[in-house]
């Protein structure tokens, strides 16, 4: 966990306005740094798995967090991957998606031909 200095030099470098202590890019830096100290936890105690279920879930909120960032502020979300070194996977394509839209346009009102 992180200590309470760690967190408000993180909160400084990060805030985007003065009284800023929540927005979306304080709470990713933060996470970053909680997954980062969990990460060198676990290293050394390799059986620990309630510490590394609590890593899991840290990732988990920090891509949900990163998810919403890209959608709301394209530049900021661009601006924190870039400060933090967050290694983005490529988005997938649609293909599927769009092959199960045109397949439910083909049978209209859930009728199958017999």
């Amino acid at each position: 966990m992180l200590d309470k200095k760690k967190k408000e030099e993180i909160i400084k470098k990060f805030r985007t306005h003065p009284n800023d202590t929540g927005s979306s890019e304080v709470q990713i830096a933060i996470l970053t740094a909680e997954i980062e100290e969990l990460t060198e936890h676990l290293r050394k105690h390799k059986k620990d798995f309630s510490s590394r279920r609590g890593l899991i879930r840290k990732v988990v909120q920090r891509k949900r967090l990163l998810r919403y960032l890209e959608k709301e502020n394209n530049e900021s979300f661009h601006k924190i991957v870039k400060k933090l070194k967050i290694k983005i996977a490529p988005r997938q394509d649609n293909s599927l998606d769009e092959a199960v839209e045109e397949n439910t346009d083909n049978n209209e009102g859930g009728k199958t031909d017999k």
